[in-house]
């Protein structure tokens, strides 16, 4: 049984209601239900009382140290078998991670633990750290995003990693690191004996100085298939350093993110190499990256080679135009694997969209998910979008927001929802004015197909 409720303000006797309902439960998320440390008390007695509940979620919620020691008294109970904890922006400081070192300590079973937003501190996870180097601590997911943690958090941190070969997720994003502390963390990794899969430091500070380190990682540990170091200033030198480690044989990655990370065409030499011969590569940010259009065309070759198993790609502002739009095209008509595209904020126009028809509708091209948004879009090219839609029964959601479509180009779209062959199944439309005789039209259309969900 599952409890699954969020942004409710609960009454006292909705909670009295939810509390004998809980009793049973094998996983309850209550987040953005403005509870608080007296909700926590009674949780901690339902955590005792019922064994059968393994994942626990009170994101947002206003809980503060005194509701997790509330909390952690259920969590240290024999008959506890929580393995998932979410304790994301509940106004926690450091005082909370002694109570939850306790548990990590003390509970074998508890094997994620997200504590993010939360101004833990570096003093705080020091003490975290500690109850992860206990032999009775199985954590395999830990996240720190958020938690104002500095360079010295690294030293207790790689402490721990050493004693915990069971660790496989770990996240700090969003802390300020520094190229001196993420390669002392990445001298870490490489000596570690855990088998981490997933590292993602987005917006810590990193330059192309501490690439050379994250190679490294990468090429001693075929564990790791998920990188994120977006929003850091690598540069394209840093990237050339990055595929070095991504290119060795050892090195497994599915899924990479290199949003905002000062990269410009000359990156994607390096980057189509990527592409091409990494078939363990399944998915690429390259977000708001200054690409531009002959960046791209290097991309679409790579996406033509035999290797290239690609299947998201995010190219979202990335300084294209109507330009690249045929090399888009002749890659969608080759790539079979490609399933999520987003395009959004380039200045493709109607006549891009005109070019990448032939590609959209290739048997070849089994795209999914097509987004652009905020692409200079007008009513011109929507019987071409509308085309696409009732032919491609392979494609479930499009974006089309930040478009002056007007209602001529939305009774168009609405065309081709009306479309028994079209399997559109998310539709969205943000910031799109149209009358109120298409708003009516739409609201229609939702009635009539209720598994259309049309956002705007």
């Amino acid at each position: 049984m599952e409890l699954d409720i969020q942004c409710e303000e609960i009454s006292p006797s909705r909670w009295a209601e939810l509390l004998s309902t809980m009793k049973s439960c094998k996983t309850i998320r209550l987040d953005d239900c403005n509870l608080s440390s007296s909700n926590c008390e009674e949780l901690s007695s339902v955590i005792n009382k019922n064994p059968s509940l393994t994942e626990l979620k009170l994101n947002n919620n206003e809980l503060g140290d005194a509701g997790v020691e509330h909390l952690c008294k259920g969590l240290l109970m024999p008959s506890c078998s929580l393995q998932k904890l979410w304790l994301q922006n509940c106004n926690l400081t450091s005082a909370s991670c002694e109570t939850l070192r306790s548990v990590l300590s003390a509970q074998p079973s508890l094997t994620e633990l997200h504590v993010g937003d939360n101004k833990l501190g570096t003093a705080g996870v020091k003490v975290l750290c500690q109850g992860m180097m206990n032999p009775n601590c199985k954590l395999q997911k830990l996240q720190l995003e958020y938690c104002e943690l500095t360079a010295d958090v690294v030293e207790p941190l790689n402490a721990a990693l050493q004693s915990k070969p069971s660790l496989k997720e770990l996240s700090l994003s969003n802390n300020t690191l520094g190229d001196t502390a993420v390669k002392q963390l990445c001298w870490g990794l490489v000596g570690a004996s855990c088998n981490l899969e997933l590292l993602h430091l987005e917006n810590c500070g990193i330059t192309s100085e501490s690439c050379r380190e994250i190679s490294a990682v990468l090429s001693n540990k075929p564990s790791l298939i998920d990188l994120s170091v977006g929003d850091n200033k690598i540069g394209d030198s840093g990237l050339a350093l990055l595929c070095q480690g991504l290119m060795h044989p050892n090195c497994q990655i599915q899924k990479l993110w290199l949003w905002d990370c000062d990269l410009t065409s000359a990156s994607c030499k390096d980057l189509s190499r990527l592409i091409s011969m990494k078939e363990t590569l399944t998915e690429i940010s390259l977000i708001d990256n200054n690409l531009r259009d002959s960046g791209m065309e290097m991309l679409c070759q790579a996406l033509k080679e035999p290797k290239s198993k690609l299947q998201e790609l995010w190219i979202r502002e990335c300084g294209l135009t109507t330009a690249c739009c045929k090399a888009v095209s002749s890659a969608l008509s080759v790539n079979r694997h490609l399933k999520v595209l987003h395009m959004g904020e380039n200045k493709l126009g109607d006549a891009g969209v005109e070019l990448m028809r032939e590609g959209l509708l290739h048997p070849n091209c089994n795209i999914q998910s097509l987004w652009l948004g905020n692409c200079d879009l007008t009513a011109a090219c929507c019987a071409t979008l509308a085309t696409i839609m009732a032919t491609k029964q392979c494609l479930t959601e499009l974006d089309l927001s930040y478009n002056s479509l007007e209602d001529e180009g939305i009774r168009k779209i609405c065309e081709a929802l009306r479309n028994p062959s079209c399997n559109v199944q998310q539709l969205i439309l943000y910031d799109i004015f149209w009358s109120s005789e298409v708003d009516d039209e739409l609201r229609a259309l939702e009635e009539s197909r209720p598994e259309v969900k049309i956002i705007s």
